[in-house]
């Protein structure tokens, strides 16, 4: 039997000597078959309560800035430590984010503009001082919106409370000018297409309703300010998060399943028959806040991820990959609270410090005058370990560098400590270079986006950890008028970790078992003994394994006679 590549993930139809599988976990979709999919690694201290919303803003310097709000409030991170500063109005808070929506942002020149529904549009400059300015109302009395965006020179508003059938923009260069018939700035009414999901920006505007698509083209020199034309109709979005701008399309969840917009207006089916009934068969419709896509623009790949029915806490759990040059799909099983394509932003010689830091919960003695301290782990130390000590707020005598005895899996001493003050509040351990996962080449002043997420800790992290736990099908073979026997399968995979097993099945209506599990040995062949009517092979590589790609299987097969 000639070689079986790993094909395709196209799970809404089946596979029976085809040219694409049903399964497949934690891969990305490459040239020659699948590579592997990291994990997440930590990158800031948690955001004091679940994200609703993550952002990047370019600062003049070339160097970044990162926002992200919660359901009552706006943070800038700080670069220095990695922690959050509440940079919200007044440090006040707002009214909470209505259920299944979160924080948008936009960048206009220097200021950044945040907005939700149940508050007035915050504009802070990212040039600022985070630790004496906040975020403030927006000049000029614009209306309370759900999204915003930059069309050509005008900032866009939709998702109006007043009308969401409307869209207004401000003045030209002057997102403080919202009076209409001044400088430009005005509103449109959409007769049809329902609700304004959002606006895609840019040198003209994409606006994605519940059932129509409109192009918004500036127009100087005419009776109007913007050419709006319907370009689709009986499509729409079905959620602000999902949609994602790369390499000028527009990847987004319709209510016809996943589409490309390209940038002439046409509109491409690129989940049908592959992977919109399964993904509308598993995903949880209750709360569309954490229904979340991101484009990577230097990969050219679209991620969306998702909570499943299956799933009963505020993360999503699932999640899918697309890549628009390959036009293949890829899923994957991550937890986190919100997704987003960001920078990293530029690291002082102090953040390092907080690469790899353990979060200290309690100081106190620990029996005869000595500080115990109690920490979220102590896994990969070591008593005579030398740790740094800083932030412990009551029991300030703990800050500094110490050598360490490690109790439990909870607790360290500090040798040579004396306990004195009552433990208040915060510290931690420090982590160190060894705990960077990632060259420190990485940090540039301004670096280029890449995919993150913040994990269920509510810490923002990029998936640069280690590769996660691989499985990769080929389509089921049969012989149709004979048996097969299944004496082993030869991987082609440059991974030395990795694992066969083969799925069988009498009939087409059983769902297939797999045979036990067999390394791959130094021939490079994992054995098998299968005897069955139709096959399939399974290859597992295990987290943390080192490779590059997985193209498929070379299966040492024979025929058993007639059925």
């Amino acid at each position: 039997m000639p070689v079986l590549n790993f094909p395709p993930y196209h799970p809404d139809v089946d596979d029976l000597n085809q040219g694409y599988t049903t399964t497949v976990m934690n891969v990305l979709p490459q040239a020659d078959g699948y590579g592997p999919f990291p994990g997440l690694s930590v990158f800031s201290q948690a955001l004091p309560a679940r994200p609703r919303g993550l952002f990047f803003g370019t600062r003049a310097n070339g160097s970044v800035r990162v926002f992200a709000g919660t359901q009552t409030k706006l943070y800038a991170l700080d670069n220095t430590t990695l922690d959050w500063i509440d940079v919200s109005l007044s440090d006040g808070t707002y009214s909470a984010l209505d259920d299944n929506e979160n924080w948008q942002f936009a960048q206009f020149n220097s200021k950044i503009i945040a907005v939700q529904a149940n508050a007035a549009a915050q504009v802070i400059d990212i040039e600022a001082d985070y630790s004496s300015v906040n975020f403030a109302n927006l000049a000029g009395s614009p209306p309370q919106a759900s999204h915003v965006t930059t069309v050509n020179r005008f900032l866009v508003l939709s998702g109006l409370n007043s009308n969401r059938n409307r869209i207004h923009w401000s003045g030209l260069n002057d997102i403080e000018e919202w009076t209409s018939g001044v400088n430009f700035s005005d509103f449109q009414d959409l007769p049809d297409g329902g609700r304004v999901q959002a606006v895609v920006g840019g040198e003209f505007g994409v606006i994605l309703q519940d059932t129509a698509i409109r192009r918004m083209v500036f127009s100087p020199g005419s009776d109007i300010v913007f050419q709006i034309d319907r370009i689709a109709k009986d499509i729409g979005a079905v959620n602000t998060d999902t949609i994602c701008d790369v390499g000028g399309n527009i990847y987004m969840w319709s209510t016809k399943g996943f589409v490309r917009i390209g940038g002439d207006g046409s509109i491409s089916p690129i989940g049908k028959e592959r992977v919109d009934r399964t993904f509308d068969a598993t995903y949880d419709d209750s709360d569309f806040s954490l229904v979340q896509g991101a484009g990577d623009p230097n990969s050219h790949r679209v991620y969306w991820a998702y909570r499943s029915e299956a799933n009963s806490l505020s993360t999503w759990d699932k999640g899918l990959v697309y890549d628009t040059i390959l036009d293949r799909w890829a899923p994957f099983e991550v937890e986190g609270t919100f997704l987003a394509s960001i920078s990293r932003p530029g690291l002082t010689l102090e953040a390092l410090a907080t690469i790899g830091a353990v979060d200290i919960s309690n100081a106190a003695n620990n029996g005869s005058g000595l500080i115990r301290l109690t920490v979220t782990s102590t896994s990969g130390w070591t008593t005579g370990d030398i740790k740094t000590v800083a932030d412990v707020g009551g029991t300030t005598e703990a800050n500094g560098t110490w050598t360490i005895t490690v109790i439990d899996g909870t607790n360290i001493d500090l040798q040579g400590s004396t306990y004195a003050n009552a433990y208040t509040s915060g510290g931690y351990v420090e982590g160190s270079l060894d705990d960077l996962d990632v060259s420190l080449d990485s940090f540039a002043v301004a670096s280029r986006a890449e995919i993150a997420a913040f994990n269920d800790d509510f810490r923002l992290c990029f998936f640069s950890g280690d590769n996660l736990e691989a499985t990769l099908e080929s389509s089921e073979q049969s012989a149709v008028a004979k048996r097969l026997f299944v004496r082993g399968v030869y991987p082609i995979t440059d991974a030395s970790d990795a694992y066969a097993s083969v799925g069988r099945r009498e009939n087409r209506y059983a769902s297939p078992s797999y045979t036990s599990e067999t390394a791959i040995n130094t021939q490079g062949y994992c054995p098998q003994r299968a005897s069955t009517r139709h096959a399939r092979a399974r290859l597992r590589i295990p987290e943390g394994a080192t490779w590059t790609y997985a193209t498929g299987v070379e299966p040492d097969v024979g025929s058993e006679g007639r059925r």
